[in-house]
């Protein structure tokens, strides 16, 4: 079995191209879609016990990043690794435009109120990493400041580790051609369409320019607490695979215990 986590890993402070992974890679799978989501399915069983267990203990967090090019897959990442889970313990956070309150704070503002509490899982589909993506791309800030945020964004994360909270950042990487076929379905597919934005057209017309941003961002960003992983993302059920996996490979490395019982209550029988 491929080790997604070491493969799909972003060294910290190692440059990164991503025209040199490929969108439509399966290592270990060979495009075989029913083996890849049969693996998929006992993996998110796993993690429905884990994230039971994480509930249960109550002292440790995990925050799960999803950041993608639009028609990325982030909504069908949430959707299909995430069906079993208990709500209860899970909140998902989607960041979109800042609002006016927001623009009238620091950046990162707008997301501590969205971290996870003791014993929850926190989602959030797009981020903090807006602010050196979207914001570099369209002028909206000078370059010192975009560059400047790295540093802030490092040290949030690493307070946020020192705090109790594990970390794990996925960037679903398609391809231009896949994106303009997902795109394509939305205008085509009636059930589709509610997903349409002209908005869509024009942040394509960047895309080189959202690919050196999101190249220099997560190498700037991946570090041994908060680390991002490229994932394969053209093919649904493989990112699904590889995203279900290291989160699995993530919890299970925290060797949760259920808490301390009452042992008052052996034998205990309820009349």
């Amino acid at each position: 079995m491929t080790n997604f986590h070491e493969r799909f890993q972003v060294a910290p402070g190692k440059k990164l191209r991503l025209r040199d992974i490929d969108p439509r890679t399966t290592p270990g799978f060979d495009g075989d879609k029913e083996a890849g989501r049969a693996r998929t399915a006992l993996r998110n069983a796993r993690l429905e016990e884990l994230q039971d267990l994480l509930y249960a203990n109550g002292t440790r967090r995990l925050l799960v990043v999803l950041q993608a090019m639009d028609a990325g897959g982030k909504d069908g990442t949430i959707r299909n690794v995430f069906d079993g889970v208990n709500p209860q313990g899970v909140k998902v956070t989607c960041f979109k435009q800042p609002t006016g309150k927001e623009l009238a704070h620091d950046f990162l503002w707008r997301c501590h109120p969205c971290t996870p509490a003791a014993g929850e899982i926190a989602i959030w589909n797009r981020s903090h990493y807006e602010d050196v993506l979207v914001a570099r791309v369209h002028d909206l800030v000078n370059e010192d400041c975009w560059r400047r945020r790295y540093e802030h964004i490092v040290a949030f994360e690493s307070m946020l580790a020192d705090e109790g909270t594990t970390i794990v950042k996925f960037f679903l990487h398609i391809s231009k051609d896949e994106q303009r076929q997902r795109l394509q379905e939305r205008i085509d597919d009636p059930k589709k369409r509610w997903k349409w934005s002209s908005r869509d057209l024009d942040e394509r017309a960047h895309w080189d320019d959202y690919q050196a941003a999101y190249e220099e961002a997560l190498a700037a960003t991946s570090t041994k607490k908060a680390p991002w992983f490229v994932v394969p993302a053209d093919r649904n059920w493989f990112r699904d695979l590889v995203v279900s996996e290291v989160l699995v490979a993530i919890l299970q490395a925290m060797d949760l215990r259920l808490p301390p019982v009452d042992s008052s209550i052996d034998g205990l029988r309820v009349t």
